[in-house]
């Protein structure tokens, strides 16, 4: 089932950065290291290509994605016109405290004193935006919540001598293009639960790890993923760890709990779901089966037709 998840705040936050986008210098967009893509609103990149605003992309959670891929991603943003990539945790105070200085650099005409360099900083929710607004202010200004779309106000702080910082709410987009990206996101827990089903997004995480990282699950569950598919290794953590109900049966919303919140607190290890080359992969097979899904639409049905 395609996830879709655009709470009506979001569209006022939306109209609110881009009108305070004029005024900014540098977009700090915040994404999940662990799919950075995924989590990466394609809104926010039209607003500021609109404006011609550099971005510094950061790859926040680090800490919990796999060090190979996310180097491969940066290197993949790098590349990019008008874009700096850099892991950070926004737990790390050290690895916070270069942000300022990055910025600077990406808008050298603000190294004179005359006027702030005025950053924002946007991302979807649950990115960890409002932890990286404290931990640069040195103090609690937005709050810190283990559940989507906390921040729903858009606030201006100043950040230092010659310095400001726009903190904006969690944006979604009103349509999520690929199937994939939703139960990533959701996976994630970028995405309200009122929106999925756990036990899909569970099936769908535990396919990845079966794939990319089994021997995370052997060492975390004490089992073999081999022969097992995603809604398999959602049955086998339930045993493992019983979830059971009366008579018996296999509780599988909490066995899929219990899967989905140990890869987001990291207790499976570092892992990402997604590499720059499978996002290639996803892409050119979804837009395959749209070609060949209209190309079938465009053919008349021939039993219709009378003699």
């Amino acid at each position: 089932m395609p996830i879709q998840w655009f709470p009506g705040h979001m569209a006022s936050a939306r109209k609110k950065a881009a009108e305070a986008m004029a005024a900014i210098d540098v977009v700090i967009e915040v994404t999940d290291a662990r799919l950075p893509e995924a989590s990466s609103n394609p809104m926010i990149g039209e607003l500021r290509r609109f404006r011609n605003r550099p971005c510094l992309k950061l790859l926040n959670k680090s800490d919990l994605a796999d060090p190979a891929v996310t180097r491969a991603w940066m290197e993949h943003y790098n590349r990019q016109p008008g874009v700096r990539a850099v892991a950070i945790s926004a737990k790390n105070a050290a690895e916070v405290a270069r942000i300022p200085a990055l910025c600077k650099q990406l808008a050298p005409h603000r190294d004179d004193g005359t006027k702030p360099l005025r950053m924002m900083i946007m991302g979807i929710p649950n990115v960890g935006k409002s932890t990286l607004m404290n931990a640069l202010l040195k103090r609690k200004v937005a709050k810190v919540g283990d559940e989507p779309a906390v921040t729903k106000h858009q606030q201006t702080l100043d950040l230092g001598p010659g310095q400001t910082l726009t903190d904006t709410p969690g944006m979604m987009w009103p349509k999520i293009e690929f199937d994939a990206d939703g139960y990533m996101l959701a996976a994630s827990h970028a995405i309200g639960r009122n929106a999925v089903i756990d036990e899909e997004v569970a099936a769908f995480l535990g396919d990845i790890l079966i794939a990319r990282y089994p021997a995370l699950l052997a060492a975390r569950y004490k089992l073999d993923a081999a022969g097992l598919d995603g809604p398999g290794l959602v049955e086998a953590v339930g045993r493992k760890r019983g979830c059971l109900v009366k008579g018996g049966g296999l509780d599988l919303e909490k066995a899929a709990l219990i899967l989905l919140q140990d890869y987001r607190d990291g207790a499976l290890g570092r892992v990402s779901l997604e590499t720059p080359e499978t996002r290639a992969e996803m892409i050119a097979a979804a837009r395959a089966a749209q070609t060949e899904a209209e190309g079938e639409s465009d053919q008349a049905p021939l039993d219709d037709v009378e003699e």
